[in-house]
């Protein structure tokens, strides 16, 4: 018997209870550069090779070298070693001129044929090119004798790489020898469940490239109706992925024993870009609603022809009165009608409040009157007057109800999609960055104790970003410190878990994300101090019962509500 001696049916099913373990090992490995470590070590130990290399099959006819390993040259690259082996030249499959097969090198040969190769002895081959090898050799006083070379295919015979194994040594001698026939099919049928392993773990791959690519193109049409939002989805997930870090880091306090494993991180990820999906299905006259008084376009260009017409008419009747043009009390009244415009188109522009003494000031303005034909019309209708008090931001109640329904789409959209196991959570963690600790957020009215740390952290990543994003219509980015100070405003109100604002203030994270992020301009000075020392209001939280029954009832309701105050524009 050539190759190995001795070879005994001990030795034999020793063998194949190894490939028996090694099998089970490959299905479960998920992580891609541990399972071709797993792969090539397995193959190693069967034959006692000193040496090994897997390449990958790529989609433009090349093998590229995946892992290397040499155990007397002590060389280890790829895997996960972290070492890459780029530098190394691709093995191409045809020749790029002709196009033909390669079949001088070894490896091309095997993937193209599909058969493997058993050599002894490579420097009395003639058939295969092994000229770089021997150049190889020559420089680290290495011997490259026999090798193995097997293609590695899936279930329907396509190429997944190639398996090659170098120098087996004999067992009791450690004397250089030909790869055995026997083990060379052991290590064939290793190399085919690695194969199936390798195109699984591919298939996944593929499945999750896809799906990610699924929501990015839902982050772009949502970017495509409304430039106000893009940048939205996709800075959520750069804070919500920096304060979750930082809270896996925690090694002290209510966080020390966070942690995520890559699935869970995974999961989060997809959570943070899916988070405002159901913004596709808002309006985009309210979405992008830059001041109070916006619809097709903007009110205040006919409240000012309401205007202009009204000082003409003061003109007319200072004039029919005998008065003369450069009378004072007509350029008083001039001024004053100017002065309450100016007045109505700041108060046009959203926001954070809006004084009483204010609002009354424009009912003061509504009450006046302009000639409009034969007819004296109100210089505001109580429309207009109703959405100029508005007191904070640019949208009216109706219009804000069909903002927040974007949350129940969002819901709506997620829990219908079947996510696999391992996503699970997605619909909580996007659906919930709009709940507070009391109960009083939506769309559910969860309380926000009953929610997971990660659908909490995305409720402050979600806030932070709106009031320091400078792309919004309706207002300007807002600086860190006034941004941190209505955060604190809002965990005192019991909007924000306290626990973790709190982490977020002493961890820094919000001062590392708007030294990249934000205008260096709006990035200030902030009072950690006070922050840290606001303490939470009191409220009486439900037993976990109701609590539950409120989920429950409060989702049905709610659409119920958003459809029947939905806006029409053109009907306005």
């Amino acid at each position: 018997m050539s190759g190995i001696r001795g070879f005994d049916l001990s030795r034999q099913v020793a063998g194949l209870e190894l490939l028996f373990d090694v099998g089970l090992s490959l299905t479960s490995e998920r992580d891609h550069d541990r399972l071709i470590e797993k792969i090539l070590i397995a193959a190693k130990r069967f034959c006692r090779a000193d040496g090994g290399t897997i390449y990958l099959a790529t989609e433009d006819d090349h093998l590229e070298f995946a892992i290397m390993r040499n155990d007397s040259m002590s060389t280890a690259l790829g895997g996960t070693t972290g070492r890459p082996l780029d530098q190394i030249p691709r093995v191409p499959l045809k020749d790029a001129v002709t196009g033909e097969p390669n079949e001088r090198n070894i490896a091309a040969y095997a993937a193209n044929t599909k058969r493997s190769v058993n050599i002894e002895d490579a420097y009395e081959v003639e058939s295969f090119d092994f000229s770089g090898t021997k150049e190889f050799d020559r420089r680290n006083g290495y011997r490259s004798q026999s090798f193995l070379t097997i293609p590695m295919l899936n279930n329907s015979g396509r190429l997944i790489g190639v398996l090659q194994l170098i120098n087996a040594q004999d067992p009791d001698t450690g004397e250089i020898v030909a790869f055995d026939n026997h083990l060379q099919h052991i290590v064939e049928a290793l190399a085919s469940q690695a194969a199936v392993a390798l195109d699984n773990q591919q298939l996944l791959a593929a499945q999750r490239q896809l799906m990610e690519s699924f929501i990015q193109l839902i982050a772009e049409a949502i970017d495509a109706k409304s430039p106000y939002t893009g940048g939205h989805c996709e800075r959520v997930p750069i804070i919500t992925e920096m304060i979750t870090q930082a809270v896996c880091q925690a090694d002290s306090g209510p966080f020390a024993d966070f942690d995520l494993t890559a699935e869970q991180w995974y999961e989060l990820r997809i959570a943070a870009w899916l988070h405002d999906c159901g913004k596709i299905t808002t309006p985009v006259h309210v979405m992008d609603k830059s001041t109070k008084l916006e619809g097709i376009r903007d009110g205040i260009d006919m409240i000012r022809a309401r205007f202009e017409a009204l000082k003409r008419e003061t003109e007319l009747e200072h004039l029919r009165r005998g008065g003369a043009d450069d009378d004072p009390e007509l350029a008083s009244a001039l001024v004053e009608l100017d002065d309450d415009l100016a007045f109505l188109e700041r108060s046009n522009v959203g926001g954070e409040f809006l004084a009483e003494e204010h609002k009354q000031r424009i009912r003061a303005i509504a009450g006046r009157s302009w000639r409009c034909g034969d007819s004296r019309q109100p210089l505001l209708s109580d429309e207009e007057t109703a959405l100029l008090c508005i007191s904070r931001g640019t949208l009216s109640e109706d219009e804000r109800l069909v903002i927040n329904g974007h949350m129940v789409q969002t819901v709506r959209m997620l829990e219908r999609l079947p996510f696999p196991q391992d996503l699970k959570r997605v619909p909580e963690y996007a659906g919930g960055h709009h709940e507070t600790m009391d109960g009083q957020g939506y769309p559910k009215g969860i309380y926000a104790g009953d929610m997971s740390i990660p659908a909490r952290i995305m409720a402050i990543a979600d806030i932070f970003e709106a009031l320091t994003a400078a792309d919004r219509p309706y207002k300007q980015g807002k600086s860190l410190s006034e941004t941190m100070t209505i955060m604190g405003r809002m965990k005192e109100n019991n909007h924000l878990d306290p626990e973790l604002f709190d982490f977020f203030v002493h961890s820094g994270v919000y001062r590392q994300y708007a030294d990249r992020y934000m205008d260096p301009n709006l990035v200030d000075e902030v009072n950690e101090k006070a922050l840290l020392e606001i303490r939470p209001k009191g409220f009486e939280l439900p037993p976990e019962q109701d609590r539950a029954e409120r989920w429950k009832d409060f989702l049905p309701d709610y659409r119920k509500l958003l459809r029947s105050t939905l806006v029409n524009p053109v009907a306005k």
